[in-house]
């Protein structure tokens, strides 16, 4: 079913679309004009590529005196700026990297129809050199101001982009500088999620109960806002270091935040049981090996269900007998996900 606050990412209203869009014409237009006074053999990346190439290919010698290898990042880099410059990766239906010109032009740059490519060439370095000093500062600008967070899709897509470039790409590891700056962005940008943009309502159980009241609505796009946090923190498992995942996911938002939310939300209503179950979905299987922390970790969440399997089974005192076997059922859920949490903790 749709949870308010969970199911879609809000749109961007049609005031502000018209305003990016202006936006994006206007630097788009000033961009034509940076290669206006240069001369018409360096203002096409193919011109450049096959002057180089000839010098190559036709004096090697000297081509590897000016250390030509060495220079040939920062001599592209103005024109793969120039042709990002409008490119997000984070919106759907944004051209791949592998698909863009620069990319198709450079590909096999220095490399010679005909012949064994020498592994020793550094022009072979080009393209991860390529994405190292322009695409990663690219992207760690765009996580920086454009992506949300709280956006599942472009939490998918930045995740999956990344991914693929550590895949791909030699350049992107750990062992770099500017790859440790992008994480750094990421981690900042998820914490500064968790103490903006989360927050949890108090009202009594009397303004709860009421499910239609603006008291719950409210609470309960809260709850399902945060939840979704915690699936855009846990899609990071297979880039980030569990330890410092976990420190966000369990000890900020479900030990901090989403405890306070289940805590406070009516005892006696079923939905509590697939809330506390959507919860630990969220959680990457992998970190239930991982030992003591998980098991610290995870204690409030195996009391809050002890409680709430009593509070369920006290509730359906006096009921029928179709209401108890109802409540048996969810009792039943609960004891299989504390199960499941004593026996991966």
């Amino acid at each position: 079913g749709h949870n308010e606050g969970f199911s879609s990412d809000d749109e961007l209203m049609e005031t502000d679309r018209l305003k990016l869009l202006q936006e994006e014409e206007k630097l788009t237009s000033k961009a034509k004009e940076l290669f206006s006074d240069v001369v018409n053999d360096f203002c096409d990346l193919s011109i450049v590529k096959h002057k180089l190439e000839q010098w190559k290919f036709s004096f090697p010698k000297s081509y590897q005196e000016a250390f030509i290898s060495l220079c040939l990042t920062k001599l592209f880099a103005p024109f793969v700026k120039l042709q990002l410059l409008n490119w997000n990766p984070l919106e759907s239906g944004c051209p791949s990297m592998e698909d863009m010109d620069w990319f198709r032009v450079l590909m096999f740059y220095g490399y010679e129809n005909g012949t064994d490519p020498d592994p020793s060439d550094q022009d072979l370095e080009l393209i991860p050199q390529l994405v190292e000093k322009v695409v990663v500062p690219k992207l760690t600008a765009l996580l920086q101001v454009v992506w949300d967070p709280l956006s599942s899709s472009q939490t998918q897509r930045a995740v999956q982009l990344i991914q693929c470039l550590a895949d791909d790409y030699p350049t992107v590891s750990f062992q770099s500088q500017v790859t440790q700056n992008m994480f750094s962005v990421i981690l900042q940008r998820l914490r500064t999620a968790i103490e903006t943009e989360v927050s949890v309502p108090l009202f009594s159980q009397s303004q709860l109960e009421n499910e239609s009241s603006p008291h719950s609505r409210f609470f309960q796009r809260q709850f399902w806002s945060c939840v979704k946090l915690l699936g855009n923190v846990t899609a990071w498992s297979a880039l980030v270091s569990p330890e410092t995942l976990q420190e966000l996911a369990l000890d900020r938002l479900l030990n901090r935040h989403l405890l306070l939310f289940l805590q406070n939300s009516p005892s006696n209503q079923l939905s509590s049981v697939g809330k506390a179950a959507t919860v630990l979905a969220k959680l990457p299987e992998a970190w239930f090996s991982e030992g003591v922390m998980m098991k610290v970790s995870l204690q409030g969440m195996d009391r809050y269900l002890e409680h709430l399997a009593e509070a369920l089974d006290r509730s359906s005192i006096g009921h029928s007998d179709m209401e108890r076997k109802k409540t048996k059922v969810f009792i039943e859920q609960i004891a299989d996900m504390r199960q499941w949490l004593q026996h991966c903790t």
